[in-house]
């Protein structure tokens, strides 16, 4: 009988600790997989070439690869980034799981909740041929504030199986500054030339508390480039070609202010929606479907690759401007972390 009793004692400790190991607690930290982490990417697979894509228009993923062999230690701080964004997306989670009214235990840290306000300063490096008008600026400032608040009318047009995951970013971007000179170079390049006044271009004004977006000629059909969270200070920020600042005919199908979108979306930590790699590489994002590729002009649903349907008109694609309008609830997620406490854009939030 004592050795029954000693069982059955034994049984209900062993499911009492089962049950006390599936409820994690608010101050655990979040246990995270960083085995997919990468940061160097392949020129070759970064948009694969179709007959639609003569040039990778984007050109912040081959900057990164420099700026990862000129700085030894970049790459372990946007390890540090990216296990802080998984860490918090990872404890949202689990507070979403959590039982009501269990306790006055602090709530786990979470991605940044609340109205994100961004001061624009604009760096204009400025040639005959490429005129910069306040009417660009100002156009350019109110595509942002539709784009990361949900406001783009085409919206409309997400497909279904897409249409739940569209995110409100809660994110208003302000005119803080106009710096404006004439260049006298063709083109700039991707050396980050322009964002050096001792190399002809402005200076970053206090880019711990200001988006800073050059504009000038960039040259190689580049559309523009971003630096990502936890490069050099001095350099940090977004660069535009001056034919793609906000509405702007002589942009074309680029003419409509979302290379300035999803620049953005990069300095904010989303990386391009095909992960710049095979269906195995990932965008760091659970609710965008993988692909090898990015896609160019005004595909139509559903488009597949990797055994699913392509996001196509979100701004992390290289679709026209005006078939992209929609970021996710996930790379809302992303975003935000890097607002929140330890986080390495905390210092725009901070009072």
């Amino acid at each position: 009988m004592k050795k029954l009793f000693l069982s059955l004692a034994i049984l209900a400790l062993a499911i009492v600790a089962c049950q006390n190991n599936d409820e994690a607690t608010p101050n655990q930290e979040a246990a995270v997989d960083m085995g997919d982490f990468y940061v160097y990417t392949s020129d070759d697979v970064s948009a694969k070439s179709t007959k639609d894509a003569p040039v990778d228009k984007c050109a912040s993923m081959k900057v990164l690869n420099q700026q990862l062999r000129d700085n030894p230690g970049l790459e372990q701080r946007m390890f540090d980034i990216e296990k802080h964004t998984r860490t918090l997306i990872a404890a949202k989670g689990a507070a979403n799981k959590g039982k009501p009214g269990g306790g006055t235990t602090p709530p786990p840290p979470t991605p940044y909740v609340g109205k994100v306000t961004i001061p624009v300063i604009i760096n204009i490096l400025e040639d005959a041929a490429h005129s910069v008008t306040q009417a660009h600026i100002t156009s350019q400032i109110a595509i942002l504030n539709d784009d990361f608040n949900n406001n783009n009318p085409n919206t409309i047009s997400v497909p279904g199986e897409f249409a739940g995951l569209v995110a409100n970013n809660n994110i208003t971007f302000v005119l803080a500054g106009i710096n404006r000179k004439t260049s006298v170079k063709a083109t700039w390049g991707t050396n980050d030339a322009m964002k050096h006044a001792n190399q002809g271009g402005w200076d970053a004004t206090d880019p711990a508390h200001n988006l800073n977006l050059w504009v000038c000629e960039i040259g190689g059909g580049i559309l523009g480039y971003a630096q990502f969270p936890g490069g050099t200070l001095a350099t940090d920020g977004v660069v535009i070609g001056s034919d793609f600042l906000g509405e702007n005919a002589a942009g074309g199908q680029y003419g409509h202010g979302r290379t300035a979108t999803h620049e953005i979306g990069h300095w904010l930590n989303l990386r391009h929606i095909w992960g710049d790699g095979r269906c195995a590489q990932d965008d760091f994002v659970t609710d965008t479907p993988s692909s090898d590729r990015s896609n160019f002009g005004c595909p139509t649903y559903p488009l597949v690759h990797c055994q699913s349907a392509d996001m196509t008109m979100n701004y992390m694609d290289y679709t026209d401007d005006l078939c992209m309008y929609m970021f996710t609830l996930g790379q809302d997620d992303r975003m935000r972390t890097i607002f929140a406490s330890g986080g390495s854009r905390e210092s725009f939030v901070l009072p």
